[in-house]
C-alpha cells in the first residue's frame, strides 16, 4: 500500500471559508469534490488532504495532537497572517505555540479533529534515508 490522503473534519457552515483559505492563501489545487468532500493538493507535494463536512457539534478535547503540518521559515508569521484572513472572513481563528519552533493555527468553530500547525523546516531533518 502507498499513502495517498489524509482526511479531517470541517464545521458545513465554515467549510467552504476553510477550502478558500486552502486555496488563495497556500496555492491548493481542488482535485475532486462531492456534496460533502473534497480532495486538495499543494504543488510539490505528494500526499493529498481531504476535508469533509460535519454535523458534530462537540470539538475533540485533545485536537491539538492532531495536525495537518506545514514547514515554514517563520511558522508564527504564517499562522498569524491566516488567522487575520480567518477573523477577516467571519472566522474566529487564534495562533498558539508548542514550542518556540512549532506554532498552531485553531478555528474552533471550523476544525472539528484537528488543527493547523507550521514549524521550523529543520524540524523535518529526521534523518532517515528514503
Amino acid at each position: 500500500m502507498q499513502l495517498n490522503h489524509c482526511a479531517n473534519r470541517l464545521a458545513p457552515e465554515h467549510f467552504e471559508t476553510v477550502v478558500e483559505m486552502l486555496r488563495s492563501q497556500l496555492g491548493f489545487v481542488l482535485l475532486r469534490r462531492t456534496e460533502r468532500a473534497v480532495w486538495l493538493r499543494q504543488p510539490g507535494a505528494n500526499v493529498d488532504l481531504q476535508f469533509s463536512r460535519s454535523p458534530t457539534r462537540t470539538r475533540d478535547a485533545d485536537k491539538l495532537r492532531s495536525q495537518v503540518a506545514f514547514l515554514s521559515e517563520t511558522p508564527q508569521a504564517a499562522l498569524e497572517s491566516l488567522a487575520a484572513w480567518c477573523k477577516a472572513h467571519g472566522l474566529p481563528a487564534e495562533v498558539g505555540a508548542y514550542s518556540d519552533r512549532e506554532f498552531y493555527l485553531d478555528a474552533p468553530d471550523a476544525f472539528v479533529d484537528f488543527v493547523i500547525e507550521a514549524m521550523r523546516p529543520e524540524l523535518a531533518e529526521y534523518g532517515a534515508e528514503m
